[in-house]
Parts: C-alpha cells; structure tokens; sequence
C-alpha cells in the first residue's frame, strides 16, 4: 500500500480520493493513536478541528467530528480559523491533539487532513506510521456516555487574535499601536485569514485596506493570495501603501509587496527578520534555518552579517524539526512558511507579516530599502522527466559535470541537482550572478542528467 500521509498531512480531490468514509476512518485510527495517553491515564481525550472556507470542509469536518466522537473524543470545533490558529489553540488548551482540513494553496476542489500532536506540532513520521496502520484495526467502539461531545470552540478567533497582538515587540515608547501610521494592504486569499488577519492588524494599528475577503466556498486562492500577487502588487500602487502582505488559503505563509509594488519573497523575509532579531538579541545563537531551495543571495547576506545558516530538506516540516532539535527561533522556505518559535509551532501567515510591518514600522524605512539587506540571485529550474532519479548521487560522470559546474560559478552561483520524491525527476537548479549564466547552465547541466539516466 503506498503511503498514505504526504509532506503535509492527507491530501486529495474532495469527495474522490478523499471522501467521508476515509475522513471518519482517518478520525478513528487518529483517535487510537494521539489519545492513547489520555485514555491511560483516565482522562477524557479532547481534540480541536478546524478547517479553511472551502466548500468540500464542511462535510469533511462533520465526518472527522463523527470519527472522534465515536472514538471516545470530546471535539472543539472552531470553524474556518487559520492552519497556525488550529496549531497554537491546541497548545493552549493543552488538547491531545488538533486537526486542520485545509488545502492549503491548491485550488478549492482539492481538500487535506492534517494532524497536530499534543502542544500544536507537526506529527512525526512515526506518528503519521502509527496511524496509517491503525486504519487496518478495528476503531474503538466506546458506549453510552463514554462517547465523545462536539462542542463550538466559541471563542477560538479571538483567542488566537490576542495571542497574535501580544506577541508583538513593543516599538513605541509612548503607547502608540505597534503599526501605526502605516497603511498595509492585506490579501487573504479568500481563505481562512479573511477575517482574523485584517481585524490584527486594525488593531495593531494599521490603516487597512482588504482584498480577497469574501470566500464563498469556491474561490479559495482564485487569482487571489500568495501564488496570485498580481492583483495585490496593483492596489499598492494604486493607493500607495507602504506594504501588501499576501496570504495563501489556510494562512500559514506569507509574501509580501513592499511599497512600490515589488514582491518580497519569503527569503527576502527571513533576511530582513534574522538581521533585526539579531540585533535586538532575539536571534538564538545568530543561526538561521532554511532549506536547500533557498536563494544563494540569503547564504552570502547571513554570512556577511556573522549569522549562521542551517539547511534541511524541502519542507516546512523539516524546518521546524532542526529548530526544535538545537532550539532556535526563526527558520523557514522561499515560500513563505517563516516559523518564529518563540511565538508558534509551525509557519504562521498572520504572525510573520506583523512582524515584517512591525520592522517597517520600528526602522522608519520602507520595504523596499529594507529587503536590499540581501540580493536575490537569478534562479532556473528544470525538471529533468523521466529519468532514473535513484542513480542522481552515483554517477560518476554526473558527479563530475555537477563538481565542474559548481567550480565555475563559483562564490556568486550555485548548484543543486534534487531528485523528486514522488515521481521519476531530477530537478536541476541553478544559481548565477545573471539570469543568462544561469539559465544556459541549467539546461547544460540537464542536457548531462537526460543522457546519464535515461531510462
């Protein structure tokens, strides 16, 4: 049986792959595993739930529900509230687990289940094992009373709403707002921050003007959001704002439009927050983590500035578990996933924008002058198909292209040669001083991959 758990959680077309009967059985083997303490320990399992706008969740979220409580789980369901929202009031109320149906960026009739473990954290693989084999057992069959209830977590939004503010650094000494005077633009993507994002930011002070805030169920991340900025870069202009922040459907990235309409990326990002933390003493043993898909512009700028940077794997996952192992505070990818650990257990949209508002606001700089803390290298990609993407690492004559090409570019380029974990492709990346250099080297270098594994 092949796996069922992807990097994130169980994803799938709605009411296809992923359908009521397998959401209830996801919810039963969820409840055998991630409860177990509490039913050794004669507690009463409690579990959060919640989802993003899209239409599929609402029955998706019924049948996790249904799944829990005849596990023996009482259920908290908070409605549409962010994936990082689910994540921190899981930690809070200290429940044995937490569940977020979402999709995250992909278009609204696909539709995901994932889990959190006990204090809001991404599963381990093992957990995520544990509970696929489980599927194959008989669920637990309590009666009577020892089935679980599902309550409304009435007041989920505006726990997670304060938790948000107060997690702010103070930049006024006069008792001002944290973002006032500054006019942001946010775009929620129609997702789950389309209420919880714009109110933060009113009440962190900002002047607010919102796009991508009517979700109807079907228009999740519909030319709106983080992989759409388009529309976000124009009303910036148009009204001259000092900043847009672009979120995807479930809110735990974040992207940015500095204040002439330009995009910052996530690394941008992460540069302009690891240099300020550092500053400020906030940046744990001035180390950084990001993944290996991060731009050679953010290595060199952190090098420059005495700052330390770790690289994991594709995936935010990866990411948060280096900063648990050695204890760090800011990690995350080009994406947009920024994982600020003092304050939040995975990527957080809401919380990594305030604090780059916050920064304009402190600094009294635009965006625009502030991501020039790094340069961005021009990056190329290719996708090299079908290929055999197991002989990447041995190929001796591969191996030898990879070395000579990584000895002429040198300081100011990079390469990096990433076979797919799903499908038989070889991603050739490559990083140069111009988009000419780089662009000529990818295809070289995958012209190498496509003669040497060709299947």
């Amino acid at each position: 049986m092949a796996r069922l758990f992807g990097t994130d959680g169980v994803r799938g077309l709605a009411n296809d792959h992923l359908t009521v009967e397998l959401a209830v059985s996801l919810a039963q083997a969820a409840a055998s595993v991630l409860a177990q303490d509490s039913r050794e320990h004669g507690r009463r399992p409690v579990a959060v739930l919640a989802r993003d706008p899209r239409i599929s969740g609402e029955f998706l979220s019924a049948a996790v529900a249904a799944g829990l409580a005849s596990s023996g789980v009482d259920v908290l369901d908070a409605g549409v509230i962010p994936t990082p929202a689910a994540a921190f009031l899981t930690a809070e109320i200290e429940a044995d687990f937490g569940v977020m149906i979402s999709a995250s960026h992909n278009p609204a009739p696909d539709n995901g289940i994932k889990f959190f473990a006990r204090g809001g954290l991404k599963l381990a693989d093992e957990l995520e094992a544990r509970i696929e084999e489980a599927l194959d057992e008989p669920p637990l069959r309590p009666q009577g009373g020892e089935v679980g209830h599902i309550d409304v977590f009435a007041d989920a939004e505006d726990r997670y709403a304060l938790h948000l503010l107060r997690s702010l650094p103070r930049i006024h000494d006069d008792g001002r707002p944290n973002l006032d005077g500054l006019h942001v633009v946010i775009d929620a993507a129609n997702g789950a921050a389309a209420g919880v994002s714009p109110q933060v930011f009113a009440d962190a002070g900002a002047e607010v003007t919102v796009i991508g805030n009517e979700p109807d169920g079907m228009n999740i991340n519909d030319g709106v959001g983080s992989t759409h900025l388009e529309r976000l870069q124009a009303v910036v202009r148009r009204l001259g704002a000092d900043l847009g922040i672009a979120h995807d459907g479930d809110a735990d990235r974040c992207l940015a439009v500095d204040e002439r309409g330009d995009v910052v990326d996530g690394d941008q990002i992460m540069a302009i927050l690891a240099t300020t933390m550092q500053r400020r003493g906030k940046l744990v043993n001035d180390t950084l983590v990001a993944t290996v898909m991060s731009n050679l512009g953010l290595r060199l700028a952190m090098r420059e500035h005495g700052i330390e940077m770790l690289e994991t794997k594709v995936g935010d996952r990866y990411v948060l578990a280096e900063l648990n192992e050695r204890g760090l505070s800011l990690g995350g990818e080009q994406s947009g996933h920024v994982i600020l650990t003092e304050h939040a257990t995975t990527g957080d949209g809401v919380l990594t924008g305030l604090y780059l508002a916050s920064v304009v606001g402190l600094t009294g700089r635009p965006l625009s002058e502030l991501k020039q803390v790094m340069k961005v290298y021009p990056q190329v990609l290719v996708n090299v198909r079908d290929v055999r993407k197991d002989d990447c690492d041995h190929d001796a004559e591969l191996q030898a292209a990879v070395a000579r090409v990584a000895a002429e570019l040198g300081e100011t380029g990079r390469v990096l040669l990433r076979p797919s974990g799903t499908e038989p492709v070889v991603r050739v990346m490559i990083e140069a001083e111009t988009h000419e250099i780089a662009h000529r080297t990818a295809h070289e270098l995958a012209e190498v991959v496509r003669r040497r594994l060709a299947r």
